[in-house]
């Protein structure tokens, strides 16, 4: 009968074979492989990784892993006990002098029973899989680039200095949306039809930190309510009858850690809303036929065209209208702010200018045209009506013959005031109202006027004089 110590030696044995065959294979794979202890120290590497690193191993062992691979996803790897095959890792920087590259790796935690005793980590430096690294390396270059280049684009396009207006009313709404841009609290955006709420998410999000992740937009009148569900939450593989294989990210996982804009919050079906309060509270949810439970991260702008009294008591549930209306805007009509009409009636005939290359103005009756309108269409309307009368326009001016019908009957008493007028006195008083309008926007500085006019400070003096155009006393004259 074999003895208590006997049996011992043979444990030790066995135990010391079965590492000898364990250090070989390590040493002859083509691969690189890296153990760490519990707490992150290199407890052994092989061959093929020291080599790959041009270090010794006894260099390497003992030291902590991230001392040596600047970027070891390893010890996060033991915390979340997360396993990873065939995923693609970019060398820290200074670890491949000349030239940063992309690997494939594999990583998992090594438990006994529950306790993470460990993790390791696998390279591949086979040729085919270096080659497959390196061309999803020139795609993720190229994506992030083009990506960069959307982002430029789109913050450069949606800011709030992008958003004209001289309004006292607008200017507070402005100032409120400004403020929300520098948190993460949600926001409920009321305005009529065509007054810009978009535009205002769009400026909250570029002017936030989540200003390099999505901004994701859903009308939520646009969709049928029976697919709202799975447009917001996505769907698992088989939820339904025509789901794609492979299931469907929604609209709420798109968004992580960026914004998701919900337009026309108010028509979004009751047995959503309840859902839609969940994400916003837990931060969390499941797909369709799912259940999988998916944290997400995502700021919410909410946007209506209802009635701002009515609206919280009719068309959404109490706990969910108090959750989104944090922060509020009420942007102002079109109708409210005439006095910025002429100004934004500017900005888009300067951006028609720039983009085909011409010097297009606008006659002062158009002008008084404008400004006796309702606008029901708001700003998107006026949007609307100078892109057409652009289109029309066979000299340089936009006369009230180039307007809508409906907007020229409001324009008659201008139209038939200045029939009777030469020609020469027509342009002179465009001339002079183009001059006052321009002195303003300078402060009454001649020679940025001047420069901004496209003439010379002489012709400009003359053109002062012969139309007689006063100095305000109250304002400084820089020339």
């Amino acid at each position: 009968m074999e003895s208590r110590s006997d049996k011992k030696s043979s444990f030790i044995k066995e135990l010391k074979r079965k590492s000898l065959l364990y250090e070989k294979i390590l040493d002859i794979s083509a691969d690189g492989f890296l153990i760490v202890n519990s707490k992150g120290y290199i407890v052994d590497i092989n061959r093929a990784y020291c080599a790959f690193l041009g270090c010794r191993k006894k260099d390497i062992v003992g030291k902590y892993v991230m001392d040596v691979i600047k970027n070891s996803r390893l010890p996060e790897i033991m915390i979340t006990g997360e396993q990873e095959v065939n995923v693609l890792h970019r060398l820290a920087e200074g670890q491949t002098p000349g030239n940063e590259k992309y690997v494939a790796v594999s990583r998992a935690a090594v438990k006994d029973g529950n306790e993470v005793i460990g993790a390791v980590g696998q390279i591949y430096f086979r040729k085919e899989t270096m080659e497959l690294a390196e061309k999803l390396r020139n795609m993720d270059s190229e994506l992030n680039y083009y990506k960069s280049e959307l982002e430029k684009v789109a913050g450069n396009r949606y800011t709030f200095n992008n958003i004209v207006g001289q309004n006292k009313l607008f200017i507070e709404v402005k100032k409120i949306a400004e403020k929300a841009a520098k948190n993460d609290f949600a926001v409920l955006i009321f305005g009529d039809t065509g007054t810009g709420k978009e535009v205002f998410a769009n400026a909250i999000h570029y002017a936030s930190a989540r200003k390099d992740k999505p901004l994701i937009r859903v009308n939520c009148g646009a969709i049928p309510s029976e697919l709202l569900e799975s447009e917001l939450f996505g769907y698992e593989e088989g939820a339904f009858t025509g789901a794609r294989k492979g299931g469907k990210k929604g609209k709420f996982e798109l968004a992580h850690r960026g914004t998701i804009f919900l337009d026309e919050i108010g028509d979004m079906p009751l047995n959503m809303q309840a859902k839609l309060l969940r994400v916003l509270q837990e931060k969390e949810f499941e797909k369709v036929g799912g259940n999988k439970t998916i944290s997400v991260d995502v700021r919410v702008i909410a946007a209506t065209n209802q009635n701002l009294e009515s609206f919280g008591r009719k068309k959404l549930r109490d706990d969910l209208y108090y959750r989104l209306n944090v922060i509020q805007l009420k942007i102002p009509t079109l109708k409210e702010r005439t006095d910025d009409i002429r100004l934004i009636a500017d900005s888009f005939l300067e951006r028609l200018n720039r983009e085909q290359g011409n010097r297009i103005i606008i006659s002062p009756e158009v002008y008084a045209a404008f400004i006796r309108y309702p606008w029901p269409g708001n700003v998107r309307e006026l949007r609307n009506v100078i892109e057409r009368t652009y289109c029309l326009v066979e000299g340089n001016i936009i006369l009230p013959s180039h307007l809508p019908v409906h907007i020229m009957t409001n324009a008659k008493v201008q139209v038939s005031s200045r029939r009777k007028k030469t020609l020469d006195r027509i342009i002179a008083e465009i001339e002079r109202d183009i001059i006052i309008d321009a002195l303003t926007r300078t402060n009454n500085n001649y020679r940025l006027t001047a420069k901004e006019l496209g003439i010379h400070r002489s012709t400009f003096y003359k053109k002062i004089e012969k139309l007689n155009i006063k100095r305000n006393p109250a304002q400084t004259i820089n020339i």
